[in-house]
């Protein structure tokens, strides 16, 4: 067995094997306290943490969303998006949604397991799909919706020095989240938290 394989076993041993039940509503805690309650349930949604594999090592997938879009318009952004009714689960979303916005076939990726629900400040209830991907060609932005595509080497997300902090002021009140700058990106807000969380994950004991 490869040192690859080995770390996605002993990973994959840290995940949940299937998408953990959506909290009650009550329950649920955003990262950021909006200004007023929310007025409706919140959105089911799902990213994908693709683990590629390179010659050079494993490294994490991410796009720059279009400057057109309405909301997020410039941010990076893990590949996902809102749970459709037609997915069969918030695995088939992160595929469906990598599919759509940079060519991600499915075919190339094996799921290996779920991460916490993850709830933000937008009412939105982040599920965190990981997957082992072998891709066969390029990653090609979806003009309409993905600006650039770009990865990072996984050994710089598992290392400490990697991660800053970022304030945001919303409604006079300052919020810090992680931030990480690779090549001129910056990752920042909810998908440098999940980044954070996925790198404290890989380095924690694997859950008995």
């Amino acid at each position: 067995m490869s040192s690859d394989d080995i770390f996605i076993e002993r990973l994959s041993a840290r995940l949940l094997p299937a998408p953990p039940p959506l909290p009650p509503a009550d329950s649920l805690v955003p990262d950021w306290a909006p200004e007023r309650p929310f007025a409706r349930p919140p959105v089911p949604a799902a990213v994908l943490i693709a683990l590629i594999r390179r010659p050079e090592g494993f490294t994490v997938l991410y796009t720059e969303r279009s400057p057109d879009l309405r909301s997020h318009s410039g941010q990076v952004a893990f590949p996902g998006g809102k749970v459709d009714a037609g997915d069969n689960d918030v695995g088939a979303t992160a595929l469906r949604e990598a599919n759509e916005e940079v060519g991600l076939e499915a075919g190339d990726a094996r799921i290996m397991g779920f991460m916490p629900t993850y709830f933000t400040g937008t009412n939105y209830l982040i599920t965190p799909v990981v997957a082992d991907v072998t891709p066969r060609g390029p990653f090609v932005p979806n003009p309409g919706e993905v600006h650039s595509v770009f990865e990072v080497p996984l050994e710089r997300i598992l290392a400490s020095n990697a991660y800053g902090q970022a304030r945001i002021q919303r409604n006079g009140v300052e919020h810090r989240t992680w931030q990480i700058d690779h090549d001129g990106h910056r990752i920042w807000g909810i998908t440098a938290n999940l980044t954070r969380r996925f790198r404290d994950l890989v380095l924690s004991e694997p859950v008995p």
